[in-house]
């Protein structure tokens, strides 16, 4: 999501009346995130137009955050003091736990890789090194960012202004426009990998339900034109931009975070018992150590769900009864599982 405040916004020639700038609800005030709005519906349609126009997108998107990132690091580096990496974590371990449960969104992007397997010529070669591939370069990228901006600055000097960690190390050390500005367009650019891929990945999820019987068999229409779910994507882009105007940044995050956690921890204990109650089945994918890994992979997702706010859990909690109702109303009845011919 891009958050736009009025000061910011007002720099670059962008001028909303105060109810239109940021998600905010309060006692007789209310106010609704209008860009966030907009952009979430722009990459819906761009989504709805191909999957080749928003792989072309993306790597255009991905291409100019890692060029922002690379000049960020060479920029910083002189300027990071050894002084300002201690105490090595500020907040205890309950502040790094929390932490990881706030920005567990960013490993959505690795599961859209397993959702857009289809798309892959060959998936069983393809998905597992795109999976390891991106996840050593993401460790990589994020950890070294992680370790300039935090020696670059204080953590006591950061403004916590839309989490813009890395802008305002670059204003206290350099003090140069066209580096904050670079740098910016990176977290822009960030941001809409992000959406793009987020929406993409539950697109593809919600066409393989449909296909699968899961789902009723008009959420898998594909275009005559744009040979996608166009459909479906028009509908998931309208509902998560009303979510965006509507709910808080904070709230948003936490609504997000939770239903991945959930979604991974789930995933990773179905995994185990698939291979328990059927050994026979037909595993292109190999999983070395799945037993450990599963295990681990759902006590560690479903510990992290604690550390969030009960108006979170209560969010979740309607938000995934309802998805059991569909389950229980349609999917399980109909679902190709149980023997019922596709198609």
């Amino acid at each position: 999501m891009v958050v736009v405040r009025a000061e910011p916004a007002a720099q670059v020639g962008i001028r909303l009346p105060v109810w239109a700038q940021t998600a905010w609800v309060a006692r007789g005030h209310f106010q609704v995130d209008v860009l966030a709005s907009v952009i979430t519906l722009l990459v819906t349609v761009l989504v709805a137009i191909g999957i080749r126009e928003s792989a072309r997108a993306n790597a255009t998107l991905v291409g100019v955050q890692i060029v922002a990132m690379i000049v960020f690091v060479v920029a910083l580096v002189p300027f990071i003091h050894p002084a300002n990496l201690h105490p090595f974590a500020p907040f205890g371990w309950h502040g790094v736990v929390v932490s990881a449960s706030l920005v567990f969104f960013a490993y959505i992007g690795f599961d859209t890789v397993t959702v857009a397997s289809e798309e892959a010529h060959r998936p069983e070669r393809d998905v597992p090194i795109g999976i390891i591939l991106s996840l050593i370069i993401g460790v990589i990228l994020f950890c070294t960012i992680a370790y300039v901006t935090a020696g670059s600055l204080s953590y006591l000097k950061y403004t916590g202004d839309g989490g813009a960690a890395m802008t305002d190390a670059v204003a206290a050390n350099i003090r140069n426009p066209w580096l904050i500005a670079v740098v910016g367009i990176g977290g822009i650019a960030g941001n809409f990998t992000v959406m793009l891929t987020s929406l993409l990945g539950q697109i593809r999820i919600f066409y393989v339900m449909a296909r699968d019987r899961m789902l009723p068999p008009g959420v898998a229409t594909i275009h005559p034109r744009f040979r996608t779910p166009a459909r479906m994507t028009f509908v998931t882009g309208a509902v998560v931009a009303v979510l965006a105007a509507v709910l808080p940044l904070t709230d948003l995050l936490n609504f997000v975070n939770i239903g991945t956690l959930a979604a991974f921890a789930i995933v990773c204990a179905g995994v185990l018992v698939l291979r328990i109650v059927r050994p026979d089945a037909r595993r292109p994918f190999k999983a070395p150590l799945a037993p450990i890994f599963t295990i681990f992979g759902a006590l560690g997702c479903a510990g992290l769900t604690a550390f969030f706010p009960w108006p979170t859990w209560a969010r979740f909690g309607i938000w995934f009864a309802l998805g059991i109702a569909v389950y229980v109303t349609y999917g399980y009845r109909h679902s190709r599982l149980k023997g019922q011919s596709p198609g």
